[in-house]
C-alpha cells in the first residue's frame, strides 16, 4: 500500500477532528435526552424533537410524535395528543381527522382509502375513499388497524392488534379481529 501524501493525510486529519467533534455534539445531546426520558434514545430523536415533528406537519398545540411516523395526505390532528413510532397516518382519501388528547400507540394504521376492490377487479374498479374520524380522548392500542370511513367517538378504548371496521361509540372499548364492542 502506497504512503499517504501530505494533502492527503492533512485532508483526513481535517475528517478526523470533524468526526470527533460531531461524536463529543452526539454524547452530550444523548445524555440531555437520557435526563429527558431517563432511557437511551434513537439518533433520529436526539436531532429532532417530537413536538417539532407533529408542528411541521401542521398539528395541534402539545402534539408529539415520533420521526417514524408516516403522514400522508390531508390529516388533522388536535391538541395534546400523542403518535407513537412506527404509525400510518393515511389521510389521502377524503381526510383523517383526530382529536384532542388521543393516544395513538405504537404501529398504529388509520386508513381513508381501501384498493381492494382495484386490485381483484385488475384495475377496473377504482380506489374507494371515505373520511375516517377518531374523537376527543380516544386511545389506540398498539398495532391496531382503523380501516377508511370508521368513525371512532369520544372517549373510546382500542385494544391492541384491533381491525376496527365498523364505527365504535363514545365511551366504549373494543377490541379483537374485527373489533367487538365490549360489555
Amino acid at each position: 500500500m502506497a504512503p499517504m501524501r501530505d494533502a492527503e493525510t492533512l485532508e483526513f486529519d481535517r475528517s478526523a477532528r470533524w468526526l470527533g467533534i460531531i461524536r463529543h455534539f452526539l454524547k452530550i445531546l444523548a445524555k440531555r435526552k437520557k435526563q429527558q426520558f431517563n432511557r437511551r434514545v434513537s439518533l433520529a430523536d436526539l436531532l429532532t424533537e417530537r413536538s417539532e415533528n407533529a408542528a411541521e406537519c401542521g398539528f395541534g398545540e402539545g402534539t408529539t410524535m415520533y420521526d417514524s411516523v408516516l403522514v400522508l395526505g390531508n390529516v388533522r390532528v388536535g391538541r395534546n395528543t400523542w403518535i407513537g413510532p412506527g404509525c400510518i397516518l393515511d389521510g389521502s382519501g377524503q381526510g383523517l381527522d383526530i382529536g384532542d388528547w388521543c393516544s395513538i400507540s405504537a404501529g398504529t394504521q388509520i386508513y381513508t382509502h381501501n384498493t381492494v376492490r382495484r386490485s381483484v377487479s385488475l384495475g377496473v374498479e377504482p380506489i374507494d375513499y371515505a373520511p375516517t374520524k377518531i374523537g376527543h380522548g380516544v386511545y389506540i392500542g398498539p398495532n391496531a388497524i382503523v380501516q377508511m370511513g370508521v368513525t371512532i367517538g369520544d372517549g373510546a378504548i382500542i385494544g391492541a392488534n384491533s381491525l376496527v371496521n365498523r364505527d365504535i361509540p363514545a365511551r366504549s372499548k373494543a377490541y379483537g379481529s374485527p373489533a367487538r364492542i365490549q360489555k
